[in-house]
């Protein structure tokens, strides 16, 4: 099969290439997926994940991508709940070649039903961004109706579904970023927008949640607006700063078969969408990734027209 392959850590993206490897084998509790359409997320080349194994053994080169679309084509021993020519969707193993290919072995736990009607391109582009939003919000935010949240990079993949989500839980959205990205930030549910560059971040007031998705100096100022018992979580491994009052989360976002089939159901309701920016096939992947303009939305790679 052709896969896309890491192979040099210290190359970057210059050590990423399109390479015929063998087709996977369903291990226990295992299916195999036909993959339709495949998620990549930038900084993956970063995690030690996509370099070794859990016991740090080497393990390039390695096939990164870990949201998928597709097909069950064999299930494996012991393995329960899907079936041989199901459409399925999920995010697989960090620690597991990944979904850059025309086929993937992943646990069958990961994956959730892919409605009929759902593009196998959406269904990509809902797993990463639709499982970080839902489990920075509700699990480690504790989002309820009425409160105020401040969603940064609400024009981004993560912030756009943050965003939908948060509105659609009857809170009150605000988002930050570029300005380029007001338009769209407003367009996914932004009811207040906030330029970086130009706006003073403190005026926006106190706040029940921050879901920070940028670290760095942004994140130090705005742990300052959550207001007593409120939430700060983010997803850029940095906890420099915490509020005087309230939490303050890191996490890394988890395959939940259960979350996934409440977000792709919200999607089928028309009340939430996804912030797709390009397709490539896999023969253009590499290229795609290494586009040397800002990419908006989620590049999502077809293996198979």
């Amino acid at each position: 099969m052709k896969a896309i392959v890491a192979t040099d850590q210290a190359a970057g993206m210059a050590g990423v290439k399109l390479v015929e490897r063998p087709e996977p084998q369903a291990a226990i509790n295992d299916v195999v997926v036909q993959v339709c359409a495949s998620g990549f997320t930038g900084d993956e080349l970063s995690w030690p994940s996509t370099w070794t194994d859990r016991t740090g053994r080497d393990r390039t080169p390695s096939i990164p991508g870990h949201e998928l679309a597709g097909v069950v084509t064999a299930i494996g021993y012991g393995t329960t709940g899907l079936s041989i020519g199901q459409r399925v969707f999920g995010l697989t193993d960090w620690y597991r070649d990944g979904t850059l290919a025309e086929y993937v072995a992943v646990e069958a736990r990961n994956l959730a039903p892919l409605p009929g009607d759902v593009d196998f391109t959406v269904g990509a582009a809902l797993v990463m961004p639709g499982l970080t939003a839902w489990q920075g919000l509700f699990d480690h935010g504790r989002l309820q109706a009425g409160q105020r949240i401040l969603v940064h990079g609400a024009a981004g993949v993560v912030g756009s579904m943050a965003s939908q989500l948060a509105r659609d839980a009857g809170a009150y959205v605000i988002g930050t970023g570029r300005a380029a990205g007001r338009q769209t930030a407003l367009d996914f549910g932004a009811q207040e927008f906030v330029d970086l560059d130009k706006d003073a971040l403190e005026d926006v007031g106190e706040v029940d949640l921050v879901l920070d998705v940028i670290g760095g100096e942004i994140a130090k100022r705005s742990v300052g607006l959550v207001r007593a018992g409120g939430t700060f979580v983010t997803i850029t491994g940095s906890m420099e700063a915490r509020p005087a009052a309230g939490l303050a989360v890191d996490f890394v976002v988890e395959a939940d078969r259960s979350q996934l089939s409440k977000i792709v159901r919200r999607l089928g309701d028309g009340r939430l969408r996804t912030n797709i920016g390009s397709e490539a096939s896999l023969d253009d992947a590499v290229a795609a990734f290494n586009r040397t303009e800002r990419s908006k939305g989620k590049t999502i790679i077809r293996p198979r027209p």
